[in-house]
């Protein structure tokens, strides 16, 4: 095995060790009408469990019993040092705290998460299911010299289903780092995905889904996310509460 690999699978394992993964919703235009939702005035986000990640290699992706599972494709910022209380307008401080980068996708159980919604409930399960943020290997920093122009796609079965570039974000990093600071301290080793374009969609089991990220045009190896969707072998059954 040579020593580029062990390392780069050790950065991947790294990612199970965030105290927590920070995921910013509703930051693409697009995405919030495809959903019909309210466009934020400021960055809205909420917290996905890191037990939910799962690492390449690691099985497959799998849908709970009664789950409407929707696919979310984002770029993650992997943090590399605590940040507190930063400046919306410090970006070159937001960037220096990023130690890298990964893909992620933030899986949704969207009948869940909507009749949380329609009830004022909690929507924490429809996000947090085991296996329901797929990431891939570490990303090095110097791969990406701006994160805000990059393309982030998802395709299921070979189909394009979601292909946008970062630009096209409502806020931008040093924003989200700012807001998101300002309430909870970033510890090292914590994750921020940075919001999802348009194009989200249902996979059920038998899908084959597969990601990734294009700088200048060409795809980052490192950023690649191959997987299989299959039935989970739990217990859970979706019920209304």
């Amino acid at each position: 095995m040579s020593l580029f690999f062990r390392r780069t699978m050790a950065s991947a394992a790294s990612l199970k060790q965030a105290s927590k993964v920070v995921c910013v919703g509703r930051n693409y235009g697009d995405h919030i009408k495809e959903l019909n939702n309210a466009r934020p005035r400021q960055p809205f986000f909420f917290l996905k469990p890191p037990s939910s990640i799962l690492l390449p290699g690691a099985g497959p992706v799998l849908r709970p019993k009664g789950v409407d599972m929707h696919f979310e494709i984002e770029l993650a910022a992997i943090i590399g040092k605590q940040v507190r209380n930063l400046d919306p307008n410090d970006e070159k401080g937001a960037l220096d705290a990023i130690k890298g980068y990964a893909m992620a996708i933030d899986l949704t159980a969207r009948n869940v998460q909507n009749e949380a919604k329609k009830k004022g409930l909690p929507w924490d399960i429809a996000k947090g299911f085991d296996t329901f943020l797929p990431m891939s290997d570490f990303i090095p920093k110097n791969a990406i010299a701006n994160p805000h122009d990059v393309e982030v796609f998802l395709k299921v079965n070979g189909e394009t289903k979601q292909d946008a570039s970062t630009n096209l974000m409502l806020f931008q990093i040093p924003r989200l780092f700012s807001d998101i600071s300002r309430v909870m301290t970033l510890e090292e080793g914590d994750i921020v995905l940075t919001g999802t374009p348009a194009g989200v969609g249902p996979a059920v089991p038998g899908d084959t889904i597969s990601a990734g990220i294009r700088v200048g045009g060409k795809e980052l190896p490192e950023g690649r996310i191959e997987l299989v969707v299959e039935e989970s072998p739990s217990s859970y059954v979706f019920g209304e509460t």
